[in-house]
């Protein structure tokens, strides 16, 4: 097995043993995350959004589905289980990385707002989570999220 799909698989392994440290422990110290809802987070915040996400925010189970990797990056499929609003939501999605110094520095998640925004919000989110001003709300209540939590870590 390559390094790096080694590296995703441990990835994995630590957020689904809930260990936000073990999993940051795989990302560089400037590593860039992407997902619908977080585009464009560096170094810090994107290790506060998983501490986040595997505390307060829901996330109950995350599989790694398929994974690889090898010199010039890496892949990985998923799913994720997650209560968003009092609401059971199930997310299918993709991950591609890129690697620096043995460690992520490049993650990107790609999975459909639409259908996050479906079951997280129920008949308004299925029939407007394409809309986007609606996809434009969710993100900024995202980050504000993020920030708050951020915000508080940093003040501890």
């Amino acid at each position: 097995m390559h390094p790096h799909e080694a590296l995703i698989r441990r990835f994995y392994a630590c957020l689904a043993a809930r260990d936000a440290d073990g999993a940051l422990a795989c990302y560089h110290a400037e590593v860039f995350f992407s997902d619908p809802l977080h585009p464009r987070l560096r170094g810090g915040l994107a290790g506060d959004l998983w501490r986040m996400r595997l505390g307060e925010a829901g996330l109950e189970e995350i599989a790694l589905e398929e994974a690889s990797g090898d010199a010039d990056g890496g892949h990985a499929r998923w799913t994720a289980r997650a209560v968003v609003r009092h609401r059971p939501v199930t997310v299918r999605g993709r991950s591609m990385f890129a690697f620096r110094e043995g460690r992520i520095v490049r993650h990107y998640d790609h999975y459909s707002l639409w259908r996050w925004a479906a079951q997280a919000l129920g008949p308004a989110g299925a029939a407007l989570g394409w809309f986007g001003p609606l996809r434009w709300a969710l993100r900024a209540r995202a980050t504000r999220r993020l920030e708050r939590f951020s915000a508080a870590r940093a003040g501890d």
